[in-house]
């Protein structure tokens, strides 16, 4: 089956590059899979009209226009959009997404995976691979981490692997927030071991994943 996968942000696509083949196997042996990186997350427009500007590529604000694209296009048997819920509410945010997804008439199989608060929890769902990378992280740090809960995931995160933490990034600006969450990605993503991710939220993106090319 062929899968097309949408993420806001590109410290996602890089971490998901190294992730979905063990997740789905190797890349078109035989499922085959592209990677769309956007800029932000945006909002879902009222009345699912697009109205916002295709060029800024902000995920949510196009949306409805991309699943009605989707459903119209052979050869694409399912969608999987992985988002940060940030400070929303989980169980909220997603219903709100199967809606709009529900009311695009034509519309792909879609599956949404919510990484919460931020796709930063699913580092600290992988500790091992964590310090492998960074193994002089900051223990006492680390260990004020509640898996998956809202408590500014990638500050935590800084605080325990960045000189300075997540006051010195803030402090420079941009565009050192996203060239951090880069690195991350780069060096903490080909050390994770997806079996053994305790996240909760990275549980439910690889038996959404595995269960999709299991069904295809």
């Amino acid at each position: 089956m062929h899968i097309e996968i949408l993420v806001e942000d590109s410290s996602g696509e890089q971490l998901l590059q190294v992730l979905l083949p063990r997740l789905m196997g190797p890349q078109g042996n035989p499922h085959t899979w592209r990677l769309h990186a956007y800029k932000g997350i945006g909002r879902i427009p009222q009345g699912l009209v697009t109205k916002a500007d295709p060029a800024k590529r902000i995920l949510l604000d196009q949306l409805p226009k991309l699943l009605r694209g989707y459903g119209k296009t052979p050869g694409i048997d399912a969608v999987v959009i992985v988002l940060d819920t940030d400070k929303r509410d989980c169980a909220a945010f997603l219903a709100e997404l199967q809606a709009a997804a529900a009311a695009c008439n034509p519309a792909p199989d879609t599956l949404f995976r919510l990484a919460i608060e931020e796709i930063e929890a699913w580092y600290f769902g992988d500790q091992a691979a964590l310090l492998a990378a960074y193994p002089r992280a900051k223990l006492d740090v680390l260990a004020k981490y509640v898996q998956d809960s809202a408590c500014g995931t990638w500050e935590l995160l800084a605080d325990a692997v960045h000189v300075g933490g997540s006051a010195a990034i803030k402090k420079a600006g941009w565009p050192l927030p996203g060239q951090v969450k880069h690195e991350w990605a780069k060096r903490i993503g080909p050390l994770m071991d997806p079996g053994r991710n305790i996240s909760p939220s990275f549980g439910k993106l690889r038996e959404g994943l595995r269960r999709l090319v299991a069904e295809g």
